[in-house]
């Protein structure tokens, strides 16, 4: 049901009849004729009429949105929908590199990583259904729909493995299920602190994500009646599309997919694995702000602190890397030269063993 929700409510157009039902309903409390139903029925036609003229904005905005910002790269079918694929760079001996940003965000938001890897290896960058150029796609949006639309939009984008998959926090977890699922196609995995799973599960209520959920979907219903706060294109999609997958990041939600989605120690057999974490909670000092006192405060920073390798496991040919001395979860924005050369050693390295 809610996600049937959240797929009506993706659709831009979606204001416009909403609007004119309360506009109905205005003129029919009007035309009843009482006094309470007269001024009731005159809030609801102004109602109306300022929810259609929004309505009726957003679509033009999203519209405009469209014209003046084409796709970059190209649009490929996977399975009924069109995903954005930006292809750059040349391959040459070695394997071609996948960025997946984290959140449920655009390629876009990886395209300074991208430009500065293209320039010595062929480097892609992939809008998942539900955000950037390509189209909402189907609901629900699953980790586990996703690692099958991935590999599927690079095939029809003509990208040839091997490929070394690169996924910053949710996109982590996202490229290591593709791993999973995969391998054939997966030369190497570079986890930039990827999302472990216990965190969601085991950690202290917070009510962090949860919050972010219900704001996503104010923000869509703000979008749907004109109320933008920044680009129009699709706006409304990728923030419904965002709000589903995060609803399996819930220990309800974990429970139903967990074994879709975990990649458990030893799922990734002798995969080359670089996992690359901060050393300290840097910028995530929230997750320590219920804490009652300063043991229960070191316990849950012990607890994410060893959440945060947990990957190392997945793979009997993995490796750890710490991030510059002061960068936080952020650090592939906050350091992308660091990042761009972690990347650029794997995949050096893959070239000289390549048979």
């Amino acid at each position: 049901m809610a996600n049937s929700f959240l797929a009506l409510l993706s659709r831009d157009w979606l204001g416009v009849p909403v609007a004119l039902v309360v506009v109905g309903v205005g003129g029919g409390l009007v035309g009843v004729g009482a006094a309470w139903a007269v001024a009731l029925g005159g809030l609801a036609l102004a109602g109306g009429v300022l929810l259609a003229v929004g309505a009726v904005r957003h679509v033009v905005l999203v519209a405009r949105e469209a014209r003046e910002n084409p796709p970059p790269g190209r649009l490929v079918d996977v399975g009924g929908h069109r995903m954005h694929v930006l292809a750059e760079g040349e391959a040459g001996a070695g394997p071609t590199v996948v960025w997946m940003p984290g959140g449920h965000t655009p390629g876009e938001d990886f395209r300074e990583l991208h430009t500065m890897l293209s320039a010595r290896a062929r480097s892609v960058l992939v809008d998942r259904l539900g955000t950037g150029w390509s189209d909402v796609g189907p609901f629900p949006r699953t980790t586990a729909a996703e690692a099958e639309e991935l590999p599927a939009a690079l095939a029809a984008a003509g990208e040839r493995a091997p490929f070394v998959f690169v996924g910053h926090s949710f996109g982590g977890l996202l490229v290591a299920n593709v791993a999973r699922r995969r391998p054939e196609l997966v030369a190497g995995l570079v986890l930039l602190d990827p999302t472990p799973l216990e965190v969601i599960a085991f950690a202290p209520a917070g009510g962090q994500l949860a919050a972010m959920r219900r704001g996503m979907l104010l923000a869509a219903v703000r979008q749907l009646f004109g109320a933008h706060r920044g680009p129009g294109r699709g706006r409304t999609g990728q923030l419904c599309a965002a709000a589903s997958a995060f609803g399996e990041l819930t220990p309800a939600g974990l429970a139903r997919v967990g074994w879709e989605t975990v990649v458990y120690d030893g799922d990734l057999g002798d995969l080359p694995l670089v996992l690359v974490i901060p050393r300290d909670l840097i910028g995530g000092e929230a997750v320590l702000a219920g804490a009652r006192d300063a043991v229960e405060a070191e316990r849950i920073s012990r607890f994410y602190l060893r959440s945060r390798v947990r990957y190392l496991a997945a793979s009997t040919a993995s490796r750890l890397v710490h991030t510059p001395e002061g960068t936080g979860h952020d650090f592939p924005h906050e350091a992308p030269e660091f990042v761009v050369g972690v990347v650029g050693d794997l995949v050096r390295e893959l070239r000289v063993i390549s048979p």
